[in-house]
């Protein structure tokens, strides 16, 4: 146990000043002597033990009546460790433009508020801490370590599984462990919210998978550098939160994962930069969001991603894009939303509905998906057709078609060709009308010019170049035609069988055409 002898002159003055409450400010005035950077270079006259710091906050000088104790340090240099593992603190700790010598350990604790703000820190373990109110590392820099049994991965912050009833600040922080994890909280559970705003900066992997986040996860403006081996840089697998903002500059070096991530409100993307991990050609993801459930999911980028996207299975109820929303490769097979909504030059948003331009863009947006799969096709035609959209939707789903066709074999290739030209898989009806009226003007022509027989003399109705090829061309009923006429030029009478067997190719496209619409619809 510390006796008051023992301390020095700083720390006598920090133990007087907890009962109270009051600050001790051990900076001294001058900026370039104040630099935390510098902090190793300070004197006995601006160091305290952290056993002294431990000591206060378990009740070694109790609060006076009528006085809040609480420990507030400013300017100070932390010697040795402060270890406060599975300890119950019942007073707040403000340590600002603090520079500790070695990781401070919160293993199991339970704190009120803590404040490390401005200060330079080799490493905090707090797994399974619980924290009544805010944990604030504004400005702080903290730098991972050498690992320890329970991180076997350099780490910088650990919060697995820790519990914060305020709000976890680190606007402005630098998380360093560049080949490691710059932040560890897998089931970290945070009432008041998130924040990585103001020039947050993490070197290493940011986990949060399973976290809890009903207040919201704000990145505004940070940069992510993600480590190595693993290329991610931000990892929300499972995560739940209600809203997720990475916006405003956000840029991330390396894979974000947002894999059964639950959010009540919005995602948003909004001028972010999403640079997949360092890849020859960009094939690595970017993000990967696979059966991630969102009200919204702003993907405004403010340039073209450079790594892949992976919506597979993601359900959203509204999508908002820009030109640069979209990489060479989307993987998009199960994705789905409710409607899309397009931010053009002012950022002004419609839906993204109307024109051809748009269309043969979404099919293209679909097509960079690897392989077939008719949903994203299905999808994109949901929409139009809900929008009010139906030519739009029959330009979609018979782009699925061709789309189909290339994975048949060469006979039922060469049948899709043919439904294609004909009758364009029954979306395009009017061209059995096309090809109907130039093979009946062909037929008129050639037969025009020439003289039939007759099947019996005086019997049957006159010659007619028309009507005797549009009887060819039907092949149901009859004008009477066909059967009263016969040609003894070779030519001719070829030339009606053609027309027979186009009838009955024209007719066949045609029912098997619509047939396939009618069951689809």
């Amino acid at each position: 146990m510390l006796s008051y002898d023992e301390l020095t002159s700083p720390e006598r003055e920090l133990w007087d000043a907890f009962p109270e409450g009051r600050r001790v400010d051990l900076r001294t005035g001058t900026p370039e002597e104040d630099l935390v950077a510098d902090g190793g270079r300070w004197g006995s006259e601006r160091t305290v033990r952290a056993a002294v710091v431990t000591a206060l906050l378990l009740g070694a000088n109790v609060g006076q009546a009528g006085t809040v104790a609480r420990l507030r340090l400013t300017g100070a240099r932390i010697s040795g460790r402060l270890d406060l593992a599975g300890a119950q603190i019942d007073h707040a700790l403000w340590l600002e433009e603090c520079w500790f010598e070695e990781a401070v350990n919160l293993l199991g604790a339970s704190t009120q508020a803590l404040v490390f703000t401005d200060s330079r820190i080799p490493g905090i373990e707090a797994d399974s801490a619980r924290i009544e109110g805010n944990f604030s590392l504004r400005r702080a820099v903290v730098e991972g370590g050498a690992p320890t049994p329970f991180n076997r991965v350099n780490t910088a912050l650990s919060l697995t599984d820790a519990r914060v009833n305020g709000g976890l600040l680190l606007n402005g922080a630098k998380l360093i462990a560049p080949d490691g994890w710059a932040l560890s909280a897998g089931g970290l559970a945070v009432e008041g919210g998130v924040f990585c705003r103001n020039g947050f900066v993490a070197h290493g992997e940011v986990r949060l998978m399973g976290a809890q986040l009903p207040g919201t996860l704000a990145m505004q403006g940070a940069r992510l550098e993600g480590p190595g081996p693993r290329g991610v840089a931000l990892t929300l697998d499972n995560a739940r939160a209600s809203s997720l903002k990475f916006s405003e500059g956000f840029t991330v070096n390396g894979t974000v994962r947002l894999r059964g991530t639950q959010v009540t409100d919005n995602v948003t993307f909004d001028r972010a930069v999403l640079n997949g991990p360092p890849t020859d050609g960009g094939n690595v993801p970017a993000l990967i969001a696979t059966h991630l459930q969102a009200v919204d999911l702003e993907l405004t980028l403010a340039r073209p991603p450079s790594g892949t996207f992976d919506l597979r299975g993601a359900q959203v109820s509204y999508l908002h894009e820009n030109e640069h929303s979209w990489p060479r490769k989307v993987e998009l097979n199960g994705f789905v939303y409710g409607s899309i909504n397009t931010a053009g030059a002012n950022n002004e948003r419609h839906e993204a509905v109307g024109d051809r331009e748009s269309v043969a863009r979404r099919v293209a947006w679909i097509r960079s998906s690897p392989g077939y799969n008719p949903q994203p096709y299905e999808q994109l035609a949901a929409w139009y057709r809900k929008a009010g959209h139906d030519d739009d939707a029959r330009r979609v789903l018979l782009a699925k078609q061709r789309h189909r066709r290339r994975a048949l074999s060469p006979a039922a290739r060469a049948w899709g060709h043919l439904l294609d030209v004909t009758v364009g898989y029954g979306y395009r009806p009017w061209l059995a009308g096309v090809w109907l009226l130039a093979l009946t003007l062909l037929g008129a022509l050639s037969f025009g010019t020439h003289s039939p027989n007759p099947v019996k003399q005086g019997e049957g109705a006159p010659f007619q170049p028309f009507v005797y090829t549009l009887d060819l061309l039907i092949p149901i009923g009859g004008l009477g035609q066909r059967a009263a006429w016969y040609w003894s030029n070779d030519s001719l009478q070829w030339l009606a069988y053609l027309l027979i067997a186009f009838g009955w190719v024209l007719t066949t496209a045609l029912i098997a055409g619509v047939t396939r619409v009618l069951q689809k619809n």
